[in-house]
């Protein structure tokens, strides 16, 4: 079975959503709107999926920050690396005990507020995954008046991504942001438990009624102007596009709540080194001096898959180690070994642009030969087989070919070196990428929703993927979906 982390791995989600936008909190990247005239200023329904990418003080998922009273002002955020908090200008109205720190896991949150409510815990309430969340460590809602004026729907800037276009920008991806002006719901309006697997999945809101403020954000979408060929469109037929701010056509993703995708784990990083990443997770950059060694936020029993790398930094045959990206063994009993420290871990070492199996140094003797600025690597990982191929810029190593299948052609894992025979034995086992940074060089990966441009656009044999190179044949994205089918 696949190790997912928590996440969606359901094959066939009925309704699918096909987009998401990564945002990076530096931009800060954010989409804003002024509004006019509410349904009511009273009634509202906030609803979106997200998926956290870094640890910040403070991220503002949506905000509306114009004045100097709580009846002025709203935040949604997620703060101090763990919790989600629910802020008025004055007051922390509620903030969770509960900690939101799986960077491999989609969440559904729904903000439900109705201030006409008599019991004042009724007047705003906090869902996570179709649950209702009872728990605070701050709880403030007694004094939210009854009958007050919130901040969201009034006429002033509304930001998606930020604090008012300022600091404290998100990182990571939104999806299916929803708002109603005018009705509290509860999450059933916006999604429903899978009855196979009781995990909890979207469903389609186009038919809601949203209000003269409402609004409904696929980022379908690849423009940036206000209107509805841009990133921030409303289709929820009002009109309600929002203005793009820092987003280009590449922060349109592919990696959702109902096909999730791959991208390296914060929290699977080696002691020792730093770990800084960009672009949704996808853009590593380690350490000046360290080794940073990160793993990734899926693994796989059985398979096969295919993903790129793109090098941003030039690098020398010779040169220092700037990175080694490495298929490392995860024992399912809980080895608390890293990268390059697997006496099976296997890649390339970029560095010195030079193959090798990296448990005990030694290479085979093949060669990249210098790896340009912008060059592309390419990892076909055979699971079943055993077999690690790699290559660059559109050429397996060795005249390898992924597609043989157990005849192992070309793979970098053929032969002996240094009088040992490296032979990988995965029964049992659970197998992920890594990734090996030194001397703060930094690299761009592709799980298949790039976050850098392609000119190509290869698919997997499922439609699955924007690759700037062909997957071979039998090579899969890995995503939620092909792991549900393949992993």
């Amino acid at each position: 079975m696949p190790l997912i982390l928590g996440t969606n791995s359901i094959k066939d989600t009925g309704y699918n959503v096909d987009n998401s936008l990564r945002f990076n909190s530096a931009g800060p990247d954010d989409l804003s709107k002024t509004f006019g005239t509410a349904t009511d200023t009273k009634k509202w329904t906030c609803s979106f999926w997200w998926k956290p990418a870094i640890a910040a003080a403070q991220q503002q998922i949506f905000s509306v920050t114009n004045g100097t009273a709580d009846d002025t002002f709203f935040h949604i955020q997620y703060r101090d690396n763990v919790e989600i908090r629910l802020n008025g200008y004055n007051t922390n109205w509620l903030t969770t005990n509960r900690k939101f720190r799986d960077y491999s896991a989609w969440y559904h949150v729904v903000v439900s507020a109705d201030s006409t409510q008599g019991t004042a815990a009724n007047r705003l309430k906090l869902y996570i995954n179709g649950t209702e969340e009872t728990s605070f460590a701050t709880d403030n809602r007694g004094s939210i008046s009854e009958d007050q004026t919130w901040g969201i729907n009034l006429a002033q800037p509304h930001f998606i991504g930020s604090e008012a276009g300022g600091g404290s920008g998100v990182s990571g991806y939104l999806s299916e942001f929803v708002m109603i002006d005018g009705l509290r719901l509860d999450p059933t309006s916006f999604g429903e438990f899978d009855s196979d697997s009781g995990i909890w999945k979207p469903i389609n809101v186009s038919s809601l009624t949203f209000g003269n403020n409402g609004f409904y954000q696929e980022y379908k979408q690849a423009g940036t102007g206000t209107n509805s060929s841009g990133m921030g469109a409303d289709t929820s037929g009002n009109g309600n596009h929002f203005a793009v701010s820092n987003l280009a056509a590449v922060d349109q993703s592919t990696d959702t709540c109902t096909n999730n995708h791959m991208t390296w784990n914060p929290l699977y990083a080696s002691a020792g080194g730093t770990y800084t990443g960009t672009e949704g997770n996808l853009h590593v950059r380690g350490s000046d001096s360290h080794n940073t060694r990160v793993g990734a936020t899926f693994a796989a029993q059985k398979g096969k898959w295919y993903w790129e790398v793109k090098q941003l930094g030039s690098v020398t045959n010779g040169g220092s180690w700037a990175g080694a990206f490495e298929v490392d063994e995860v024992d399912i009993n809980g080895s608390t070994a890293f990268f390059g420290n697997q006496t099976k871990a296997m890649g390339v070492r970029a560095g010195s642009s030079t193959v090798l199996p990296r448990g005990n140094g030694q290479g085979d003797g093949t060669t990249l030969g210098d790896i340009a600025v912008n060059g592309i690597l390419m990892f076909a990982m055979d699971i079943d087989n055993g077999f690690l191929y790699v290559g660059l810029n559109g050429t397996f190593l060795n005249s390898g070919d992924p597609s043989t299948g157990a005849s192992g052609t070309g793979n970098i894992n053929n032969g002996a070196a240094g009088g040992v025979t490296y032979n990988w034995d995965f029964e049992g086992k659970l197998v992920m990428p890594g990734i090996n940074i030194q001397n703060a060089d930094f690299f761009e990966t592709n799980f298949g929703s790039p976050s850098f441009a392609i000119s190509s656009g290869n698919t997997d044999a499922n439609g699955h993927g924007n690759f700037e190179y062909a997957v071979p044949s039998g090579y899969f994205t890995w995503n939620t979906k092909n792991l549900a089918e393949f992993g």
